[in-house]
């Protein structure tokens, strides 16, 4: 699945990278604390998250990961998606919780738990 599809479905907005948004993605994690996302390390996932400070940038610069996703209608603060241009991270939201973002990737066909889509 791309990852304009996986905001398509979260009824999400871009705050960064829209135009980059075809990047295949093989897996999602939802988690708030990034010791979460750390224990997690997939390849090709978007984080969502409800945590919005330099951390969560940093987080997934570190770890290789795609796309963000801020869930519950946060949003990025003009320094995060600096940083996120500057490391080449697509930024979105949605006003979903994260439960329900979670649940509409996974209907939508975002299963696969590893490095491969299924």
């Amino acid at each position: 699945m791309v990852l304009a599809e996986v905001v398509r479905l979260v009824e999400g907005e871009y705050f960064y990278g829209q135009d980059k948004a075809d990047i295949e993605i093989f897996s999602a994690c939802g988690a708030d604390l990034m010791s979460d996302v750390m224990a997690f390390v997939k390849e090709k996932i978007v984080l969502l998250t409800g945590l919005v400070n330099p951390q969560v940038i940093r987080t997934a610069e570190l770890l290789d990961i795609k796309g963000i996703i801020f869930v519950r209608g946060k949003r990025p603060t003009l320094d995060m998606i600096d940083m996120a241009e500057e490391a080449n991270i697509i930024l979105a939201g949605t006003k979903l919780p994260m439960f329900l973002a979670c649940g509409r990737i996974y209907e939508g066909g975002l299963k696969a738990g590893g490095t491969r889509p299924i």
